[in-house]
């Protein structure tokens, strides 16, 4: 009997030791090193919300890795959304090799984040890159889109955009389960194309784009390597680039300010928090449930 009860328990257990010991106790670690000065060179010394306190009111460069942020992610994710939407609808209007498309589109969100693709965007977007070959056809000047801080974080912007596969399968996936009868309904008195995405499609797929809006908003929040890779690690030019866990690595492992970079990713978590709770809380306003 004893055996029984504790056959679930040690089934767990490999999981349980891995999220203690990978996940937990280092969440702990880091938040205990917050509040502490650390070098990684000499023991941790308490000072207390000072760390805090700096982010806030003597790090001129924090808040400017929190407004690069910001933009990146309340631009990106909104294109990218309506992108992968779109998308998936026109993959949805019944055409051959369904599976191929949905494939190929799919590829970009499976290497959009990886140091290769970094590396070619920032081949493409150079002064004698491929985007400034093909002006150059067309009678255009073009400059180095990833070295001017007007368009440096425009490219980044655009290749989060190019990763849309993912939501893209989930909302194909989503367009395929509306109940064909509502569409005829609507046909027959005579809704137009816009009425019956308005009415019935989106309403349908509000569910499916919470869900799709909080893992972008929160991998856009988290994003590091098309910047590093980009910038070179410095977040130029003129800071254009510098996202948050951008700079968070520059503080922990170039600046060795490992207490500040802890204060700053527990920030981060916060700020995830809230606002994915703010998006569960205003989803009662919008999203729609089929009962």
């Amino acid at each position: 009997m004893m055996l029984d009860r504790a056959a679930p328990y040690l089934f767990l257990a490999p999981w349980l030791i891995g999220f203690v010991v990978i996940t937990f106790g280092p969440m702990l670690v880091s938040l205990y090193l917050s509040f502490t000065d650390y070098s990684l060179l000499s023991p941790p010394e308490f000072v207390g919300f000072e760390n805090y306190e700096r982010m806030f009111t003597s790090d001129p460069k924090y808040l400017e890795s929190v407004r690069v942020t910001a933009i990146y992610v309340f631009v990106s994710v909104p294109l990218q959304l309506a992108f992968a939407l779109l998308v998936a609808m026109a993959l949805n209007r019944g055409i051959k090799g369904l599976a191929i498309y949905r494939s190929i589109y799919y590829i970009p969100s499976l290497i959009g984040g990886s140091v290769a693709i970094a590396i070619l965007w920032r081949q493409m977007f150079g002064q004698t890159g491929l985007i400034n070959q093909v002006l150059a056809l067309l009678g255009i000047e073009g400059q180095s889109w990833i070295g001017h801080p007007d368009t440096a974080l425009g490219t980044l912007i655009i290749l989060n955009v190019w990763t849309f596969g993912s939501p893209m399968v989930i909302f194909l996936a989503a367009l395929r389960q509306v109940p064909v009868y509502l569409y005829e309904a609507a046909a027959v008195d005579g809704v137009s194309a816009w009425g019956r995405f308005r009415h019935i499609t989106f309403p349908m797929l509000t569910p499916i784009v919470l869900f799709n809006m909080i893992l972008q908003l929160i991998g856009a929040m988290q994003a590091f390597t098309p910047a590093y890779v980009v910038s070179g690690g410095t977040g130029g030019p003129a800071n254009s680039t510098l996202f948050y866990t951008l700079y968070l690595y520059q503080r922990g492992f170039t600046g060795l300010e490992m207490g500040y970079a802890s204060a700053m990713a527990w920030a981060l978590l916060l700020v995830i928090a809230v606002i994915t709770g703010i998006n569960f809380w205003l989803s009662k306003y919008w999203v729609h449930y089929d009962d």
